[in-house]
């Protein structure tokens, strides 16, 4: 992340319609140790295993760690006989006391990623068991189990996305915007594709893939490793715009290829070489129909498969490559009026190559498929009824799933369907929040698990549900526990959630904060300790602070309500303001009469959107990172909701917050807060909506964060210096 830590400078709209009389001091939150806290341990994570892999003999299960207060993962590993666990490898014992560093290239892609953590943030392990690949500081090393030697390769600098082949005799990567590989036997690396460019990259997900598909890679390695399918992506007939670091003139602005909405995309072909280098063998479909590569599978049995979608994201293709000729043919299309979810997933081929499981929402909700090789319905594994989330896994011989889900959408467990039979929960108690992943043997089920007061934890689970062990934290618990109620309110039954101050007292009105985000389809009520841990700090300077979810967030809801299309961020709006209503009905203590509101991104987008529309309800907004018009964000995204600009630009029109500027016209107080090195939603959102602002006459603040990108709250002392501003301005306002 390109973090510079430079003072934060508050401008205000130089016209004010009448001026706040400034705060009184009792009134502003005193500086508060807490979110430094929050950053310093990763929101209390730090310590907690993540990544877990287990070994295909079900005896080993290696985690990454880091320590209470640090970012730097380290491997570890528990041994299933014992239950016990060790320190394996250290970042400082590779690096033996180096500075660890990133390429600006590793550093955009975890920001596409949103990753914030250093040392070893990945690994591989082969699929023998026998090897372990770490990436560290753009250095490659490989780990033998059995004698615990550790090898640097011989790489060139700069290396992107490492993975093993599937024999584990060699290591692709990318680097110079080309796909290399490295012969482990003899250390030595060969470039095997050439030409690659800054604008013609070989091997690299493009901006939209990584960004908004969910599709980090762009390269897959063949079973037999004798061949690498890869991604060629030109951008050259992508707009160029520009990021300056304005607190460093000197340093000069950086060029990047960003499709906004109704503008090129980067061209994207799929090609098939053999390790050793030469002719390149291009994958034939019809590219100017279905121009986005969404996802791209090359199974150890089964084709090379590819999925395909059209531009407006209605339509999508499944395809199966003859790997020869790069000729392809059709295994299934999916439509949908509104638009079609990605996930990753899928296709999941089994292990024989004679099916693969597929997701679809065909039937109104997400449901699990098994489909023969040719891409025929054998039957449906999870029905829509049951609140498919995700899959963990498949055993075969047992002709079982296992996937996270459940019908209330502010909980989330591990379930278990055998043979068609009715899903059965895995796991016991709750409210919870679980995710899981199951043993290539499936023997094995590790489950990680949150609830509202407790903060992560993982197990290891026999598959049947018999305990094995846990999997050690090591991590600082919070100062404090939410005072965290969550209830579906209304007879629409709209999930909420309210955090009241610690020494609330009943009956005693106080002003409201609503955090929201609000896309299509996501739920942000959940039931997590760890999501509410800043809201009960926000409570506890005088606010009911409170989450609404519309109807939509439920995985079993009416397509038409998960899928708002054209007209998306009123139906979005008018369910808050209902589900806001609705949760006041229930809990007189809500103050009505002062109402705010703020959120990130999307959840930006709504805050300011809120004081611009319905200031009858919300009387004041912090906007972070806000995209003020549809137009100037990214194809994928957009389009999916609003559909293309020229075929529909009432769409766009009622949906820009610009629009919603008018000279005279009441509005919400608002506060602008954006950083000045955004890549995702850019900076000049925020200088849009503020002159808009200005020439209107209407009174706002506006507070720009120098250096900073779309992440804003990775920086402990500028997350601090926010929240304290954020509930200054509320105190001020409400």
């Amino acid at each position: 992340m390109r973090i510079l830590l430079t003072a934060l400078v508050l401008l205000s709209a130089p016209v004010l319609a009448q001026p706040p009389s400034p705060p009184k001091p009792e009134s502003v939150p005193k500086p508060t140790s807490f979110f430094r806290q929050l950053q310093e341990t990763r929101s209390f994570n730090s310590g907690r295993p993540v990544g877990a892999t287990v070994t295909p003999d079900e005896q080993t299960l290696f985690f990454l760690r880091n320590s209470a207060t640090s970012n730097a993962l380290s491997l570890h590993a528990f041994d299933v006989a014992t239950g016990q666990s060790r320190e394996l490898l250290t970042p400082e014992s590779l690096l033996q006391g180096a500075e660890e560093t990133l390429t600006p290239e590793e550093k955009a892609r975890r920001e596409r990623m949103r990753m914030n953590s250093r040392g070893f943030s990945n690994y591989t392990l082969s699929d023998d068991g026998k090897k372990l690949l770490m990436g560290l500081s753009g250095k490659l090393f490989v780990v033998e189990r059995a004698s615990g030697k550790v090898t640097e390769l011989k790489t060139g600098p700069g290396v992107i996305d490492p993975r093993l082949s599937s024999d584990g005799t060699q290591v692709a990567y990318v680097r110079e915007h080309d796909v290399y590989r490295l012969d482990l036997a003899t250390n030595t690396e060969r470039r095997v594709t050439k030409g690659g460019t800054a604008e013609k990259t070989h091997g690299l997900a493009e901006f939209i893939a990584q960004e908004e598909m969910y599709r980090f890679s762009g390269y897959w390695w063949s079973p037999d490793a004798k061949a690498l399918a890869y991604t060629e992506s030109d951008t050259s007939g992508v707009e160029k715009l520009s990021i300056a670091d304005t607190g460093n003139p000197a340093q000069g602005a950086q060029q990047l290829s960003y499709p906004r909405a109704g503008k090129a995309n980067a061209r994207v072909r799929l090609g098939v070489i053999p390790v050793t280098g030469g002719k390149t063998t291009w994958v034939n479909w019809d590219a100017e129909k279905y121009p986005y590569l969404a996802t791209v599978r090359w199974p150890a049995k089964g084709p090379l498969t590819l999925l395909v979608q059209n531009r407006h994201q209605t339509e999508e293709v499944l395809l199966a490559v003859d790997v020869k000729t790069g000729r392809t043919t059709p295994l299934l299309v999916e439509k949908d009026d509104a638009w079609l979810e990605l996930d990753q997933t899928f296709p999941h081929w089994l292990e024989d190559g004679s099916g693969f499981l597929w997701g679809t929402e065909r039937n109104g909700a997400p449901e699990l498929e098994l489909r023969d090789a040719t891409g025929k319905l054998v039957r449906s594994l999870v029905p829509p009824d049951a609140g498919f989330g995700g899959l963990v896994g498949y055993v075969e011989k047992e002709e079982t799933v296992y996937f996270v889900g459940g019908t209330n959408s502010a909980e989330r467990y591990v379930w278990r369907a055998r043979k068609g039979d009715k899903p059965t929960r895995v796991t016991t108690g709750g409210p919870a929040l679980e995710s899981a992943r199951l043993s290539p043997r499936g023997g094995l089920l590790v489950v990680t698990s949150e609830g509202p007061k407790s903060m992560r934890s993982t197990v290891v689970l026999k598959a049947d549900g018999t305990r094995v062990g846990e999997l050690p934290s090591i991590a600082k618990e919070p100062p404090f526990q939410p005072r965290l109620e969550v209830r579906q309110v209304g007879k629409e039954r709209f999930p909420t959630s309210l955090v009241r101050p610690r020494d609330a007292k009943p009956g005693v009105k106080l002003p409201v904060i609503v955090e929201i985000y609000a896309g299509p389809g996501t739920a942000m009520v959940r039931q997590s300790m760890a999501s509410h841990l800043t809201a009960q700090w926000m409570a506890d300077q005088g606010f009911l602070v409170v989450r609404l979810d519309g109807r939509g967030a439920s995985p079993t809801a009416d397509a038409k309500l998960r899928k708002p299309k054209y007209d998306f961020p009123k139906v979005l709006m008018d369910e808050q303001v209902a589900a806001l209503r609705a949760l006041a009905a229930e809990v007189p203590e809500l103050d009505l009469n002062r109402v705010g509101i703020t959120g990130g991104s999307h959840g930006g987008y709504m805050s300011a959107l809120a004081v611009l529309t319905r200031p009858d309800v919300f009387k004041a907004a912090v906007a972070v990172s806000a995209v003020t018009d549809w137009r100037d964000y990214d194809t994928h995204l957009t389009e999916r909701f609003l559909g293309l600009p020229d075929e529909h630009p009432d769409a766009y029109a009622q949906s820009s917050l610009l629009t919603h500027v008018k000279a005279g016209q009441p509005m919400g107080k608002l506060l602008v807060i954006h950083g000045t090195a955004d890549d995702n939603v850019f900076f000049f959102h925020a200088l849009k909506l503020s002159d808009a602002l200005f020439r209107a006459g209407q009174s706002h603040e506006f507070l720009p964060l120098s250096g900073m990108t779309h992440m804003v709250y990775s920086d402990p002392q500028v997350t601090e210096r926010l929240w304290e501003h954020t509930m200054r301005y509320f105190k001020q306002h409400l």
